[in-house]
């Protein structure tokens, strides 16, 4: 497979990516953090191909990532009004929430009965998950290799693998997202970010 190397700043491109995507295919686009690779949520063969890629396994759940909060009926059922007030207040932004998976979502996506969701602060990110909807998303690297946050570095790890790479020019990186869990009556962090259960428990007092 040749991938295509595309400007972020190329008029094109988003539409070029979302093409790549309606057909099956995996992207990779920088984020907030570092570059991911992605396809469509509801795709399987696409989210197979995700797994295949990086060499991930198969029971580790992929995140999804969306464009806006309108997009969230999409991919969870029984929300909560706790989780609502955290993504309304802290997305887009670097907090990733735990919540019930929607039933119409692939098996393959994640093993459990919840999926995590965040909404990306980039705007080639955020320009890509309006246009093509919810996508399943993990960092566009191998299994246990560097995290990239150039569009070389990608090319470098994933090269061959990977339909289409929109080159946004090096990412912030740092942290990863803060990990709650909203499934229970108060926010649990599963994975300790740039943002404090403190901050989170001020929003919903």
């Amino acid at each position: 497979m040749l991938t295509r190397l595309i400007s972020a700043e190329d008029p094109g491109s988003i539409p070029q990516a979302l093409q790549a995507l309606q057909k099956g295919q995996v992207a990779a686009f920088p984020t907030d953090t570092v570059y991911g690779i992605g396809t469509l949520a509801h795709s399987q063969e696409g989210i197979d191909q995700l797994f295949a890629i990086k060499g991930r396994e198969a029971d580790k759940a992929i995140p999804v990532l969306l464009g806006d909060l309108q997009a969230l009926s999409q991919v969870t059922q029984g929300l909560s009004a706790m989780a609502l007030r955290l993504a309304e207040r802290f997305w887009p932004g670097p907090l990733t929430l735990v919540v019930p998976r929607h039933p119409s979502l692939p098996a393959n996506l994640s093993i459990e009965a919840t999926i995590g969701v965040r909404m990306p602060d980039h705007p080639i990110a955020l320009a890509l998950l309006r246009a093509a909807g919810p996508l399943a998303v993990t960092s566009a690297n191998l299994s246990g290799g560097v995290n990239c946050v150039t569009a070389q570095e990608v090319l470098a790890q994933l090269g061959g693998r990977i339909a289409l790479l929109l080159d946004g020019g090096r990412t912030p990186g740092g942290v990863p997202s803060t990990v709650v869990d909203c499934t229970g009556p108060q926010p649990r962090i599963l994975r300790v970010g740039p943002l404090s259960l403190q901050e989170l428990l001020a929003v919903l007092d």
